[in-house]
């Protein structure tokens, strides 16, 4: 049996994907955090960047579902910003979590929590086997899964699990499609992803990225050996994927 064609995603210029990002922005902006206001929320020009890099590989149904959601939230004084965050607490603050957040925000039944675990244990292999292709970029992202949890850094696979969590029923539907879809077709959702974040800053490819972040690297640890204790500060780096 043939592939089927690839699907059409959302392009740069629909006005829908500028709309998205800013009734994210709104609602991040809302968004409380314990130690007070986080440095992130300043940062407009990272966090479109981010959310630009994601949207682009989603189809105009996925997009415009998503978009409903989140304009229903507003309308009924829920925020999917903080409800994503406060999801990831199940694993980075679990008795927070159980105390405070559980109680307070939509259960998911057994059968979404199981669909959702099928599409994150997928994106965490596509993300590994990013990772493994161009090592330099993956140094930048998040660490990878919920075992790698602190109360101080936040995973890759939590925090996808908190976002799905946000999603309805039917941006879900969407989603999981998508990523039906493109493991059918042999791609890999975290390459697209981090493909649009480094041709947003202004890079030609991902071999381009992955070679300007090696280089970083090497200037950094130079630093170190010579007692120049600077930090790494993913925001410099090519995929910015810790945003």
């Amino acid at each position: 049996m043939s592939q089927q064609p690839p699907m059409v995603t959302v392009h740069a210029d629909d006005p829908m994907v500028e709309t998205v990002i800013r009734l994210e922005w709104d609602q991040f902006q809302r968004t409380d955090n314990e130690g007070g206001r986080a440095a992130c929320q300043g940062n407009w020009p990272m966090f479109h960047e981010m959310r630009l890099s994601q949207f682009l590989t989603w189809t105009p149904a996925l997009l415009a579902s998503y978009e409903n959601d989140l304009r229903q939230a507003d309308r009924v004084g829920r925020n999917l910003v903080t409800e994503k965050y406060a999801r990831m607490m199940a694993s980075t603050a679990p008795d927070i979590y159980r105390e405070r957040i559980e109680p307070y925000i939509p259960r998911l039944s057994a059968q979404r929590v199981a669909r959702q675990e099928q599409v994150i244990a997928r994106q965490v292999a596509w993300a590994r086997e990013f990772a493994g292709r161009w090592p330099a970029l993956g140094e930048a992202m998040r660490v990878l899964t919920t075992a790698e949890d602190t109360p101080e850094q936040t995973s890759f696979e939590t925090y996808l699990r908190g976002e799905l969590g946000t999603y309805s029923d039917t941006t879900f539907d969407e989603y999981e499609r998508l990523a039906a879809h493109i493991t059918e077709q042999g791609g890999n959702l975290t390459e697209q992803t981090v493909r649009n974040t480094v041709r947003l800053e202004g890079y030609a490819g991902l071999d381009e990225a992955q070679a300007a972040q090696a280089r970083q690297a090497a200037a950094q640890g130079a630093n170190y050996q010579h007692g120049r204790q600077e930090p790494h500060n993913p925001q410099n780096s090519p995929s910015g994927a810790k945003a």
